[in-house]
């Protein structure tokens, strides 16, 4: 399934008109075109082109590319739908990881991380994750066992589809998994309630917690094994991740005291123990060959600067972090470089020597660290962390020398020894203490080129700013701080936290993203989070 998603228009009831409507919610979808589900799935190759639109929903923003200005999502600017781009946003910008100088609507609420009901990117990613559950459920109540035999579909073809189904449910779970961690208690439906007969009721964060991992850990065994599947794909391995994720957690989602820390000590070594190992240089895992370079990535979200095309992704990752100045064709985007993004100042400074001479995860541009104007975009340094280019140097495939072909690495192994080492530092049993600093230690020896960064020992600050210098703008930060109570609060600052140049504390109520305003008008059964 690598980058050629099989898109077929057609193909799942495209529901996108209301999701911009303020009178009907988003998850209590009505079909808006004539064609009926038995020529959607009349056929084997209609249930795996259905099935393509469920995992290109994650990519993609529509079926029109990149310039078009029609997407899934009915009253949106289609950029402002897709998923990463959002999701990186709102955990990277809200942080103390990443800034940007763009006036474009929402921008410096999400720098401030101070996002409103109505910010862009709230809008859009929430859209975004329910759009996909929402082809999830449709896929679902038309792959049963009984519309299968219905429809004469026997034998490889419908075990096939029972596979298709087991990776939807994964898909589906995931995206539970990031509306439970950032927006708490969320709209909620599954296949097995009628569309458009009422609307959606919410759901607690405790409650969602619950069926995320009920679900994950139900569709364990009949997912492929782990490096199994097609790549792109999920299989048990990624479901064991955002098990282990989401026991980290759950502190946060279920309550103090309610930590699941031991859960997560045994799905992260089921991972750790299904065959993956760190790749032997970092860099690579960052370049578009990383597919072949490692065995590290556990799950990608997939892109093709011919086949699938958008402004989001990883185009807008790499020319996010690009400006003309840094000779834009050394990162595979001869034709692009957007002059948006760079790092507040508490990034490389966790690194204390940044130039990468040392710790050759600091990849690092430019000479001016501090973050004085969030309005120019040389303001701070800039990353250079992900390129569109080959270990080897060949450019990754463009179609106009500024959409990129690299995959993002949504999944890896060097978080889950960190999941694995913070959970025996909380208290969980079944791990030792000796391992827990051992995959540390392997962490930091490919950093370092030898054994010169290892520790002797760790604790829990140490976990935090490790997983600071290896995930770093990788979508995890402001999860990572709200866990370790920095997020809020005035007892971690960095630079513009709170909308202040020397940053200022947060209210608590933050640790919340709030539900989009026109869903909370919608939808009488939501109430909005609280603060808002």
């Amino acid at each position: 399934m690598r980058n050629s998603y099989n898109i077929c228009t057609a193909a799942l009831l495209i529901l996108a008109s209301v999701f911009a409507s303020c009178k009907k919610d988003s998850l209590n979808l009505i079909p808006t075109n004539d064609i009926i589900a038995d020529q959607v799935y009349s056929s084997p190759e209609g249930y795996k082109q259905a099935f393509a639109k469920v995992y290109a929903s994650w990519a993609l923003v529509g079926t029109k590319g990149p310039g078009s200005l029609i997407g899934d999502l009915a009253g949106f600017d289609p950029a402002q739908t897709d998923f990463l781009r959002q999701y990186w946003n709102l955990q990277e910008l809200c942080s103390d990881e990443s800034s940007c100088a763009w006036p474009d609507p929402g921008v410096p609420d999400a720098v401030y991380g101070t996002p409103g009901p109505d910010n862009n990117m709230i809008r859009g990613l929430y859209a975004r994750c329910i759009y996909q559950i929402t082809l999830v459920n449709e896929f679902l109540r038309e792959s049963t066992p009984e519309k299968l035999s219905s429809r004469n579909i026997t034998g490889q073809a419908a075990t096939d589809i029972a596979l298709y189904r087991s990776e939807a449910r994964f898909l589906r779970a995931f995206q539970y998994s990031v509306l439970m961690d950032l927006f708490g208690n969320p709209p909620f439906l599954t296949e097995a309630d009628e569309i458009g007969k009422v609307a959606p009721k919410q759901i607690k964060r405790a409650d969602l917690f619950n069926y995320v991992e009920s679900e994950l850990k139900a569709i364990e065994g009949e997912l492929a094994a782990p490096m199994a599947n097609e790549y792109g794909r999920a299989d048990r391995a990624a479901a064991w991740t955002i098990l282990a994720r989401i026991y980290l957690n759950s502190e946060v989602y279920l309550g103090a005291g309610k930590g699941k820390y031991t859960e997560a000590i045994a799905y992260a070594s089921k991972v750790i123990g299904a065959g993956y190992s760190l790749a032997g240089n970092y860099r690579h895992l960052f370049l578009t060959d990383n597919r072949y370079t490692s065995k590290e990535i556990i799950l990608t979200i997939n892109y093709d600067g011919f086949k699938t095309q958008t402004y989001g992704g990883t185009t807008f990752l790499i020319n996010g972090n690009v400006d003309p100045g840094m000779n834009p064709a050394s990162f595979g985007i001869p034709g692009g470089g957007w002059s948006g993004y760079r790092t507040k100042s508490t990034l490389p400074l966790l690194f204390g020597d940044y130039s990468g001479n040392t710790d050759k995860r600091a990849l690092f541009f430019g000479n001016k660290i501090a973050n004085d104007d969030i309005s120019v975009s040389t303001d701070g340094l800039r990353t250079t962390k992900f390129r569109n280019v080959s270990s080897t140097g060949e450019m990754g495939g463009s179609q106009d020398g500024m959409l990129c072909s690299l995959d993002f690495p949504l999944l890896r192994l060097a978080d889950v020894y960190l999941v694995y080492a913070e959970a025996v530092l909380r208290g969980g049993t079944g791990g030792s203490m000796a391992q827990a600093l051992a995959y540390f230690n392997q962490i930091r020896q490919r950093a370092y080129g030898n054994t010169s960064g290892n520790v002797i020992a760790i604790t829990l600050n140490d976990i935090l700013n490790e997983r600071g210098r290896e995930l770093y703008l990788e979508g995890y930060r402001r999860t990572d701080l709200i866990r370790f109570g920095k997020f809020t609060g005035s007892d971690y600052l960095w630079p513009w936290k709170g909308g202040v140049k020397a940053g200022k504390a947060l209210e608590d109520f933050r640790a919340l993203f709030p539900l989009p305003s026109t869903d909370v008008v919608a939808n009488p059964n939501l109430s909005q989070n609280t603060g808002y």
